[in-house]
This record gives structure tokens, sequence and C-alpha cells, in this order.
């Protein structure tokens, strides 16, 4: 009796251990899915101050269910800095809307990158943004007149402005304001966009003139990624810089021509690159992966152009040693317009015809259901 009372418990362990490891068929098990696409990402403007609970509501029944982990959002001047208040947007997320996000997100354990525009992107068509609007003397090309009307091409070259890096007082001001919107969003990273950068290193600028445009460049992407490192935050930037428009045909928008793209060798191997190309997929992630940068893939508007990338990520990931492997980082969907068009098409409430299904919306659907349909179908690996 003693013996059996001894042995009835091992033999209920035993079985346990082996229907866990065989299941209940006597077969083995398979082993669970592997995490293919470790950034399942979505990057999006943050939202008008009366569009925040239809946001909240997206995040909680629409970004959770499709598992994403990952939330890029685009603030720029949309919030109510204290540091500098002038550089506020007239009508600013307050930090209770903030919070509202922060709180939806951490429910749904996705991560918050907030993204301001650093060096690029300080204009856009006619209108000057804020940081040139209010300090000037921070602008890269000051001869440059805003237009009235803008068109491209143009005899100045402008597509948009940037600040000039070497300016001696420009990072006192946009890293408080980098700080200040990592502290509101509890943000362990930072997107600090810089892409489209054509204004760099300009012959009229009694600092950067005569300055290999790679080492400005780099430089600029060390600066912020040391800034960032005193509070352990992690840097991510669009990959468009690095890539020879040249070389690769890739062209003037989603590729360098101003010699930027030496830069890749020059940055910080811990800099994530969201690596996008919209209209084609071209697969620069195995460049950047081979650089030792890690790498999110991003789609925007054709779903056959995602369906693509989604592929090509998968192959390039699977016959990857166990080095490469980690760098191939995930999948990014980017909406670029407003997020109040973006949630109107999403829930059918406008339809625009002469699209068909290459719409943002109908991109993420796709892009995520075959993410899942890959990770699910994906062996482990050691």
């Amino acid at each position: 009796m003693k013996k059996n009372k001894i042995l009835l418990p091992l033999l209920l362990l035993w079985t346990l251990c082996q229907q866990a490891v065989f299941g209940q068929t006597g077969q083995p098990a398979p082993p669970p899915p592997e995490n293919v696409f470790l950034v399942r990402g979505f990057a999006i403007g943050g939202p008008k101050v009366k569009e925040v609970d239809r946001f909240v509501k997206f995040i909680n029944e629409e970004l959770a269910t499709r598992k994403v982990n990952t939330l890029i959002l685009r603030i720029d001047f949309n919030y109510e800095f204290e540091s500098y208040p002038q550089l506020r947007d007239s009508i600013a997320l307050s930090k209770s809307d903030v919070k509202k996000i922060v709180d939806a997100c951490a429910k749904n354990k996705i991560r918050i990158i907030p993204q301001i525009n650093l060096l690029g992107h300080q204009s856009w068509a006619g209108t000057l943004h804020n940081l040139l609007r209010v300090y000037p003397e921070f602008d890269e090309t000051p001869g440059v007149i805003m237009p009235e009307k803008y068109v491209w091409p143009n005899a100045d070259g402008l597509y948009c402005k940037s600040y000039c890096p070497l300016h001696p007082d420009v990072h006192k001001v946009v890293f408080a304001l980098v700080d200040e919107i990592c502290d509101a969003f509890h943000a362990d990273a930072f997107h600090a966009g810089m892409d489209e950068v054509f204004y760099l290193g300009n012959e009229k600028c009694p600092r950067c003139s005569g300055i290999d445009k790679a080492e400005l460049f780099a430089g600029e992407v060390r600066t912020i990624r040391d800034h960032l490192a005193l509070k352990n935050r992690e840097l991510w930037i669009w990959g468009d810089r690095l890539i020879d428009g040249k070389a690769t045909g890739i062209g003037l928008w989603e590729a360098s021509y101003n010699y930027t793209y030496r830069a890749v060798d020059l940055i910080p191997k811990d800099v994530v690159i969201c690596d996008w190309h919209y209209e084609r997929p071209d697969q620069t992630a195995v460049y950047f992966a081979m650089k030792g940068l890690r790498v999110v893939t991003c789609a925007w508007n054709r779903p056959q152009v995602a369906l693509s990338q989604v592929e090509n990520y998968y192959r390039a990931r699977a016959v990857s040693g166990k080095e490469l492997r980690p760098r191939f980082y995930g999948m990014a969907e980017t909406i670029w317009s407003s997020p109040s068009q973006f949630l109107d098409g999403y829930y059918g409430k406008v339809a625009n015809p002469k699209d068909g299904d290459n719409t943002p919306w109908n991109t993420f659907k796709v892009m995520f259901d075959r993410m899942g349909q890959l990770e699910q179908a994906a062996p482990a690996t050691k």
C-alpha cells in the first residue's frame, strides 16, 4: 500500500509530461510557431483632440486583434509642450489626451514610439513648420523663400526645409521636445524621421559648407542616438537616406542622390531602420541586415506590394543564419493621410472608387492577415 502511494503520483506526473510532449494522440506535439515578426507595427500621425476617443477605440478593437505590438505615432508639434510652448500647434494634445492613448496601448501590450521629424521635413509644400517659423536662425537654407504656390520641380530644389545640424543651439530646443514627448508617452524608443533630406551641407551655410554630407547625416544620427541613450532609449529612423538611389535605381525619394548613403557605415548599429518602399518591393531589408542593422520593412497603400514585402521578408529571414536572422525585425503599415481620413476609410464612411483596393486600410488588413498565416506556419528555430 505504501509502495502504491509513491508510485501513483509518479505515474500521474509521467502521464502529464507525456501529454505535454506528445499530446493526446501519442504523437510528438508540434513546436509553437516562431515569432517571425518581432515588430508588428503601425505608423500614423497623432490624432486631433476631437478624434482621440475614436482613435483609442481603433487601438482596442483593431490594432489589438491583429496583434499589433508597436505604434509609431507622429506627434511633431501636436502636443501641449511645456518646455517650449511657443512650438505647440494651435490645438494640441493635452496630457490627459495622451494618457488615454498610453493606457489603451498598455492594456493591449503595444509599445508606443513617438515621432518628431528631426533634421528634414521642417516644411511642407508652401508651409513652414513650427521650428523654423519660431527659430528661423536654425534654417539650413534661409535664402530659399517659401513660395505662395508650391510646385515641383522648382528652381530652388525645394522639397522640404531642413534645420542646420551644426547650429549650436538647435539641439537644446529639439532635445527638450524629444525628452518631453518620450516622458509623456512612457516611451523607451523615439522615431526621429530623418527621411527625404534634400537640404544638407548647403554651400552657403556658414557651418556646413564643404563638409561631407554622409558625415553630416551620420553625425546627426549619432548625436540624437547618444542623447536618447542617456535615458536608455532607442533611436528609430527611416532608411531612405542610407540607400544609393542611383546605383540601385530606386530614385530620389526612397533613396539618396546627395551622397548621404555612405552614412550607413558610420551610424551606430543599435539604430533601428524603417525601410519604406511603396510602389515596388525593393529588397533593401537584406542590405540593412547585412550592414549589421535591425530593419523593419514598411508598406503603405498597395496590397500586392505589401504581400510581396511580407513574402520577401519571410524568405530572407528563413534562409539567414542565427547572426543575421534577428536583424529582420518585423513589418509596419504606414499611414500618410490624417488619422481621421484613415479611420473614415477603414470604417467605410468614405469611398474612393478610383483607388479600388489600393487603399492603406485594405493594405493594413491584407498585410496583417498574411503575416499571421506565415507566423502560424513557421517552424520553430534554434
